[in-house]
């Protein structure tokens, strides 16, 4: 890879993925090759929103390297509660790390932040915007159980507000991949994605129920309905709930059919298909630690 920051899945080619993917690889089969290879580094942790698997990943990702974190905590216990800008922030917290992970309830955050600093700047979710990180470890996922060329892949749910899908559609046009939307009117992927998908040459589809495509399906991402992104309470009572995924639906779907989810879910992934061979959403979680361990290799 040759970037200074990671802040969209947009700005990755096919060989930053491959690069980082095949790192991941090696880190997988022998974690304990790479245990010194940072030893002293320091990743600062800033998290403006909630988060357990992307956080907690990248922290046990830099201590595996053999460097530590620092963790900016709670937003209410730090200075943001004063009114000091993420400029500001972001300038201080450049003083004490090597690298920072923001998360941040708004769209475009995480850039703004690393036009002010000269560390790596890792975008670990801005709002509805991107989330690239994720998107690594997805493709991850989806490579060791469907191969990246030549298949089907289904992206179900908040396709509107949800950013692991806005990133991950953007790099599977990457690969030759068929794309499939299934979601509600209301939480269609935005036109500027649509428009982005296409002038990319993706072969895009969208519908409105899974069942009209499943069987074609060698992937299904499963996403839950964003609650936090809508303005409108009443608009989220109106779609919430409406898709779900359970073991008999999955009778149609392709014997080797992959069924991944970015997590937390909610009512979208019925408990019985944890014990199917579909489920891969927990080894796709675990899957955070190996692919961040890569990609911080890589900028640091």
């Amino acid at each position: 890879m040759r970037h200074d920051h990671v802040i969209s899945a947009k700005q990755l080619s096919r060989a930053d993925i491959e690069a980082v993917l095949d790192r991941a690889a090696e880190i997988d089969r022998d974690p304990g090759a790479f245990a010194d290879t940072h030893a002293g580094k320091l990743l600062a942790l800033c998290f403006f929103e909630p988060s357990t698997r992307t956080k907690m990943s990248f922290d046990t990702s830099i201590k595996r390297l053999g460097g530590d974190a620092v963790d900016m905590g709670p937003v209410e216990s730090s200075s943001v509660e004063k009114g000091e800008s993420l400029a500001d922030t972001m300038r201080v917290v450049e003083g004490y790390a090597d690298g920072i992970v923001l998360r941040h309830p708004s769209e475009g955050a995480a850039k703004l932040a690393s036009e002010f600093v000269d560390v790596p700047v890792i975008n670990a979710g801005d709002g509805a915007g991107q989330h690239p990180t994720q998107t690594l470890l997805d493709l991850y996922t989806i490579r060791e159980n469907a191969g990246l060329d030549d298949i089907t892949v289904g992206i179900m749910g908040d396709l509107k507000y949800g950013r692991t899908v806005h990133s991950l559609a953007a790099a599977l046009t990457n690969f030759d991949v068929r794309q499939h939307f299934i979601s509600p009117e209301s939480l269609r992927l935005p036109r500027n994605i649509r428009f982005d998908l296409h002038e990319s040459g993706a072969d895009v589809h969208e519908h409105r129920n899974v069942e009209a495509v499943l069987d074609t399906l060698d992937v299904l991402y499963v996403t839950r309905i964003q609650r936090e992104r809508f303005p409108d309470e009443n608009e989220y009572r109106k779609v919430a709930g409406e898709y779900n995924i359970d073991a008999a639906l999955l009778e149609s779907a392709k014997d080797d059919l992959t069924v991944m989810h970015p997590l937390p879910r909610v009512d979208e992934i019925a408990p019985d298909v944890d014990a199917t061979d579909h489920a891969n959403y927990f080894e796709q979680a675990h899957n955070g630690v190996p692919v961040r361990m890569a990609l911080l290799d890589e900028l640091l």
